[in-house]
């Protein structure tokens, strides 16, 4: 009987450690730092982006930002995995100058589908809540490099 007692307890233990270990592994930053290896050289500053002020204080939901293949909203919660945009906006850089794409084509580009995200998003804030509040404009995103 004790054994069975202290079996269970280290058991209980130990996949509380390990779950909480998977759980720590898996958080979000507050603030993530938009820096991709992908890119060698940005040209402008890397954003830093608060993912803890557009979940927490704008209410942002996962599915604002996060989509699945079809461009439909993922319903995620803290400690899901997360793919990373370049694995499906595969191409990167800007789309060629003077190219006429289609939208899906567009978006294969990393750079073209990021801005597309935030900025519309930004956008669409701004004229719902009547107000210039989220930057939609390179340099209140992007700081000055040094």
């Amino acid at each position: 009987m004790k054994k069975t007692l202290l079996f269970s307890v280290v058991f209980v233990v130990a996949a509380g450690f390990l779950a909480a270990g998977i759980y720590a592994g898996t958080t979000v930053q507050d603030v993530i730092k938009m820096e991709n290896k992908a890119y060698a050289k940005h040209k402008k500053g890397i954003v830093e982006f608060s993912h803890k002020k557009h979940a927490t204080d704008y209410k942002a939901g996962c599915g604002e930002c996060h989509h699945d293949k079809d461009g439909k909203p993922l319903t995620l919660k803290e400690g899901d995995d997360v793919q990373n945009c370049l694995e499906c906006h595969k191409e990167t850089g800007e789309k060629p100058k003077g190219a006429k794409l289609s939208k899906a084509d567009k978006l294969k580009y990393h750079y073209e589908a990021i801005h597309d995200n935030c900025k519309g998003c930004h956008s669409e804030f701004n004229k719902k809540n009547n107000t210039k509040a989220a930057p939609t404009t390179c340099t209140k995103c992007h700081p000055k490099t040094k």
